[in-house]
């Protein structure tokens, strides 16, 4: 899940080549006198590809009274678009995908089904309260759900122990995390080290998660109560904001999305010479790809006492068309591949990402990373991006665009702060 700006390079992949045809009306009738069609769309990987048709496969099989289309759109920087103007005219998919850093736009246009009765029915797999609750982020609206939670994948810390021997470091970060004993302090003394031996310390990708999952583990806040971003005068979050751009500006950390073609942070991490790269888990594919996947782990974010704290994960939504002319079928399909078991079958062996509701958690803890009940503890207590900001179309890209100025030392962190405050205050009115 990546991009040219953080998220597509995040996020973007390319679907298998044999694209279904796209002119199919996706608001679908009936595929005979007692069929049911159900269109869905999504972006993915071809490996994520080919289990959404398993998956398709299978529940036809046991759903045979339902037939499922699936329409894949090849980018990630395309498909929303492509779904906008579907919706204009009348012939978006039935089901579809949404990303994390346009769900709120999606919700506001009034063009999902509300989805909270459906839930709580007895036709739901997929009760509200099955899912980590800090993953739903901008799709509730008072008590009304307007999608879920695919999946998630929280930001952990992944580590390279060979790039950490090399360095001197002698402690692991996992073991320090288990006694209470991961904090800031030894986080950055170990990247101090790394950047001494002429190493990278960490690799960020820039995007909301990294801004407030550093500012929620150095005990600030990003936004309060009410939605507003008080980052720039919370004294917390000024000064974590301010440790890590210097850790920015002196190369200590790196923003991943700026490194050169040929040279990008998959290649520098599993070459051994960075001690950190922040990311979900489908980085397993690829250290298991580079042939040494022993040498690396997981862990969770730093923090000043050492305790766990609240940090992103970043998701992707199922939502239904509010105008589909097949309700009952188009929750059927959805509330089966949200649900348990719809996630197992998914993400079973070395899925890319984290299951978002109770009951799958099995398909995590399948042996790797040694640590690997540290992304399913993150994500219980972990964070989506605030509705405020996520309910603006660009606002979190132009946020980053800040920070990115900060972090390359062109802007002071009270100026950056206040600016962005400024930027969200105008656009919301917050």
């Amino acid at each position: 899940m990546s991009r040219v700006d953080s998220k597509v390079r995040r996020l973007v992949a390319v679907a298998a080549a044999a694209a279904l045809a796209l002119s199919m009306a996706a608001c679908s009738g009936s595929g005979g006198s007692s069929t049911k069609t159900v269109v869905w769309s999504s972006w993915g990987t071809p490996e994520e590809i080919a289990r959404y048709k398993a998956f398709d496969t299978q529940f036809m099989k046991d759903h045979p009274d339902i037939k499922v289309t699936f329409q894949p759109v090849a980018d990630y920087g395309d498909y929303h678009t492509k779904l906008l103007a579907q919706l204009a005219s009348g012939t978006a998919p039935d089901v579809f995908y949404i990303g994390d850093d346009k769900i709120g736009q999606f919700v506001n246009s009034k063009a999902l089904l509300p989805l909270t009765d459906l839930m709580e029915s007895s036709a739901s797999k997929t009760k509200p309260d099955d899912f980590a609750q800090g993953l739903f982020g901008a799709t509730k609206k008072g008590d009304e759900y307007y999608a879920a939670p695919n999946d998630s994948n929280p930001d952990a810390l992944w580590y390279d122990k060979a790039a950490l021997k090399a360095a001197g470091v002698t402690k692991d970060p996992a073991t320090l995390a288990e006694k209470g004993e991961w904090t800031t302090e030894a986080y950055l003394d170990m990247n101090a080290k790394l950047k001494k031996a002429g190493l990278t310390g960490s690799m960020f990708w820039n995007y909301w998660a990294t801004h407030y999952s550093w500012i929620s583990s150095q005990g600030g806040k990003a936004f309060d109560e009410s939605g507003k971003f008080v980052a720039n005068t919370d004294p917390t979050s000024v000064k974590a904001v301010d440790v890590l751009a210097k850790n920015f500006q002196n190369g200590t950390f790196v923003v991943a999305d700026t490194l050169p073609e040929g040279a990008g942070a998959d290649s520098v991490f599993v070459s051994h010479k960075a001690g950190f790269f922040i990311q979900g888990r489908y980085t397993i594919g690829t250290v298991k790809a580079a042939g040494d996947p022993e040498n690396y782990d997981v862990v969770r974010w730093p923090t000043p006492d050492g305790k766990a704290a609240p940090t992103g994960v970043a998701v992707s939504y199922l939502a239904i068309n509010a105008k589909t002319k097949n309700k009952d079928a188009a929750f059927e399909f959805w509330t089966n591949f949200l649900s348990a078991e719809g996630q197992t079958f998914r993400l079973k062996g070395g899925g890319n990402a984290v299951p978002s509701i109770k009951g799958a958690d099995k398909v995590v803890l399948d042996g790797y990373p040694e640590h690997a009940q540290t992304m399913l503890d993150m994500r219980d207590i972990g964070f989506e991006d605030n509705a405020t900001e996520a309910s603006v179309p660009g606002l979190s890209s132009d946020i980053s665009d800040k920070m990115l100025a900060l972090y390359q030392g062109k802007e002071s962190t009270k100026a950056t702060l206040d600016d962005i405050a400024k930027m969200i205050s105008d656009k919301t009115g917050k």
